[in-house]
C-alpha cells in the first residue's frame, strides 16, 4: 500500500526563495531512496506562506528510512515545520482520467 507524506512549512516571503532551493536539495536526496515514487513543492493559493513538501512511498517503512537519509538536508528547516503527522496510507484512489 502506498504512502503519502505531508510536511507541511509556515515560511515568512523573505525565506520563501532559500526555502525552495532547500526545499528542491531535499526531494533530490529523497528520491535517491529506495521505494520513492515522486514527490513535489507547493505552496498554499490561499495562504502564500504556507507550504507542503509532498512525496509518494511504496510503504511507510520506505518513508521512515529516508527521513534518516534525508535528516541533514531537512534540518535547516525543521524550525519552519508544522508539527503534525506527516505519513499517511491509500485508503482509496480514483486517477483522473
Amino acid at each position: 500500500m502506498c504512502v503519502l507524506a505531508v510536511i507541511r512549512y509556515t515560511v515568512p516571503e523573505s525565506q520563501s526563495q532559500d526555502f525552495v532551493k532547500q526545499g528542491h536539495a531535499i526531494l533530490d536526496t529523497l528520491a535517491l531512496q529506495p521505494g520513492y515514487l515522486r514527490g513535489r513543492l507547493a505552496r498554499s493559493v490561499d495562504e502564500p506562506n504556507l507550504w507542503a513538501l509532498v512525496s509518494e512511498w511504496e510503504g511507510a517503512g520506505f518513508y521512515r528510512r529516508a527521513l534518516s537519509a534525508a535528516r541533514m538536508a531537512m534540518y535547516p528547516l525543521m524550525i519552519l515545520m508544522v508539527n503534525e503527522p506527516s505519513a499517511f496510507e491509500d485508503v482509496y484512489t480514483q486517477d483522473g482520467a
